[in-house]
């Protein structure tokens, strides 16, 4: 049964072969995967790498530029740190020049783990824009503007 509402399988395939967030979900998606499957023997995910990278700077972040920069709520960043606190990797601190504030500090441990982590992810990063047929920095580019 058909009818003028009905959208067609023309548009279907438009949208499977043309949308931008589709592809760009499946690719963040296949990513993820190889990561985590990668750092997994070090007991990391590819989203605990990416955060606690994020907080290897010369002085502590507050939650506010590190949740913008993994484009996540507190919320969201506070659930991802417990983890990574309970493993004594990272510590969350009051902030010195704001009591309600907090600073996120990479712990001795969890600066150890992470430079275990970071050749790992460099020969998987190496290996995945090896395969691409595009130009990654072209890739990047884009990428970065859309999220910009």
């Amino acid at each position: 049964m058909s009818n003028e509402s009905d959208v067609p399988f023309s548009a279907t395939a438009h949208v499977r072969d043309t949308c931008l967030c589709l592809h760009a979900q499946r690719a963040a998606r296949t990513l993820a995967r190889r990561f985590d499957e990668a750092l997994r023997p070090l007991g990391l995910t590819n989203r605990q790498f990416s955060l606690m990278m994020s907080l290897n700077r010369p002085e502590p972040p507050s939650m506010r530029p590190v949740a913008q920069l993994l484009a996540m709520d507190r919320t969201t960043l506070t659930a991802a740190l417990k983890p990574l606190e309970k493993r004594g990797w990272v510590s969350v601190e009051p902030d010195p020049q704001d009591r309600r504030g907090r600073r996120l500090r990479l712990t001795a441990e969890g600066r150890t783990a992470l430079a275990s982590a970071l050749p790992v992810w460099t020969r998987l990063h190496a290996d995945i824009e090896a395969e691409l047929e595009t130009d990654a920095d072209m890739l990047r580019k884009g990428l970065v503007e859309l999220s910009g």
